[in-house]
């Protein structure tokens, strides 16, 4: 096998089934342990379909939530979802992001940092953008470890064609650990920067509600699927059903871990 980076960013609702029902359940713990008051501006660097904007809708009682994103579908998208007069959604780059200075009381970013090229001038730009004592903070899956799905996707796809390592995003995404983290953060030159682990539930249905998000063609482990040829993908398939803990119902329990990071802005 020959393995080809797919980073497919455009379909919103395949996008949704694959992890936008598990970023959800990461965003309402992520955003309670913001501890935001009420009334704030928000900023949503890499908002995607609108899942962590959405949430902040619903528990935050924001001002306002500018959401940018660099995919045009997945911005389309969020417009359609989220129809709350108090946000709005823009094409922009989290390494360029079109807002004023000091314009928000909090910026956030969900599953998104680690597909930033130059991952310090993002949270750079989101401290730019904050106001002085502001909320910067962000989360990423734990893809070394706790993401099971896609933890046990790679490892199957590794054991099947060892050049799959280069895309795995395990090691393409080094700041998804807790330490890389901190110091991006204190880097930029936070205060108080802290780092903690947030774990949901990922139950699946039966093996297949675990594999047909794979097919979807959204993201690294979904985009290399994709890629393989019929037989590639059906050998893939039959590898990680052996390894999963399939329950007497049929029912498949993971986990999914995230790393959340934040700081302040110094006054």
């Amino acid at each position: 096998m020959t393995a080809e980076r797919k980073d497919n960013w455009a379909n919103g609702e395949a996008y949704e089934f694959y992890v936008g029902r598990w970023s959800r359940l990461v965003a309402r713990e992520f955003v309670a342990w913001l501890d935001a008051a009420p009334g704030n501006d928000w900023l949503d660097v890499g908002c995607g379909t609108g899942k962590l904007t959405q949430v902040i809708l619903e528990t935050a009682a924001p001002n306002r939530v500018t959401g940018v994103d660099a995919s045009h579908g997945f911005v389309a998208f969020a417009r359609h979802k989220v129809a709350d007069r108090r946000a709005a959604f823009e094409i922009g780059d989290a390494q360029a992001l079109p807002v004023p200075d000091r314009s928000v009381d909090a910026a956030v970013a969900g599953l998104a940092i680690n597909f930033v090229a130059d991952q310090p001038k993002a949270v750079g730009e989101m401290k730019r953008a904050t106001r002085s004592g502001g909320i910067v903070a962000a989360y990423v899956w734990d893809y070394a470890g706790e993401m099971q799905m896609m933890r046990r996707f790679w490892d199957a796809a590794v054991s099947l064609d060892p050049a799959a390592t280069s895309l795995d995003e395990n090691p393409r995404f080094p700041v998804c650990n807790p330490q890389p983290l901190a110091d991006l953060f204190q880097g930029a030159g936070l205060d108080g920067v802290a780092v903690r682990a947030i774990d949901v539930p990922t139950v699946f249905q039966d093996f297949d509600d675990y594999w047909s998000p794979f097919l979807g063609g959204q993201g690294p482990a979904p985009g290399y699927c994709m890629s393989l040829a019929a037989e590639q993908r059906t050998a893939l398939r039959d590898r990680i059903r052996a390894a999963l803990p399939v329950r007497a119902d049929g029912s498949i329990h993971l986990i999914a871990r995230a790393w959340a990071v934040r700081g302040t802005v110094p006054q």
